[in-house]
């Protein structure tokens, strides 16, 4: 199953994809994470993907992301692979949704798209066992794009600025509920052209592993979004580019990239 917020004539739902329709299942004081598909039927007719504005699929309290959990990516970039997963947050007022624009900000000469793969928690968890079973802490999967203000990651050494510029965190379209997220192939592109493809299957740290060890951080909320790392081919991004980040089994999350007015 596949689930998405989006705006129809002004009012904003959640509702259940089926090929080019979505389904709307419930207005937006319903949170995708509280099982209302479950619970409500049909509010309106079928829609056509083609007539809604897709938002975010979730509006999370905190956005957790993996850094260099892909050997490539971190050698790529002239840093050691790291013995546990390194953690940092994103704020959520960096969130966007499919077809948004990111905003280049004037602060920074060299902005990189990392596609990645998203879980999305669907139960408050805290401290769980390293053996546990996490699949029902997780509602699904789905797109990310941790764009990085690049030099100033590298002035700053640490990443809080370099990753919170608003428009900084694409995520979406769509949140896919039944897939295995073990092996699946992850690309990226600008302009239509590859610049990272990669399968989780090379990730250093499993999706299972990190939710339980970041649990024993902080304590992770419904609708919570964890971003796993990104593979080698980090890209520059320029004003007119177009980046889509694709993950089998999800879809293509797709945002166009513009320069911001300084001070605007």
């Amino acid at each position: 199953m596949k689930l998405a917020r989006f705006v129809y004539e002004g009012v904003v739902y959640c509702g259940q994809v089926r090929d080019s329709e979505v389904f709307p299942l419930g207005k937006s004081e319903f949170s995708l994470v509280k099982d209302v598909w479950e619970k409500w039927e049909n509010v309106i007719r079928p829609i056509s993907l083609s007539k809604v504005k897709l938002l975010p699929p979730v509006q999370p309290s905190k956005i957790v992301c993996v850094g260099r959990n892909y050997v490539a990516h971190a050698l790529e970039l002239g840093n050691l692979v790291p013995e546990e997963p390194l953690i940092f947050l994103k704020p959520p007022s960096s969130l966007i949704g499919h077809e948004d624009f990111i905003l280049l900000p004037p602060q920074s000469s060299r902005v990189e798209c990392e596609g990645e793969l998203a879980i999305v928690i669907r139960r408050e968890c805290q401290f769980l066992p390293l053996d546990s079973d996490v699949s029902d802490y997780i509602l699904g999967y789905t797109c990310l794009n941790d764009v990085t203000a690049r030099d100033i990651q590298k002035k700053d050494i640490q990443f809080t600025r370099a990753k919170s510029f608003d428009t900084f965190c694409p995520l979406g379209p769509f949140i896919a509920t039944d897939i295995n997220p073990s092996n699946l192939c992850i690309t990226t592109k600008v302009n239509g052209n590859i610049k990272q493809q990669a399968r989780t299957s090379q990730m250093v740290f499993s999706v299972d592993f990190l939710v339980r060890y970041i649990s024993h951080h902080m304590t992770l909320m419904p609708g919570d979004v964890i971003a796993t790392g990104t593979p080698a081919g980090v890209s520059e991004l320029h004003d007119g580019d177009v980046c889509e980040v694709e993950i089998e089994g999800i879809g293509v999350l797709r945002n166009f990239v513009k320069k911001r007015i300084k001070g605007l």
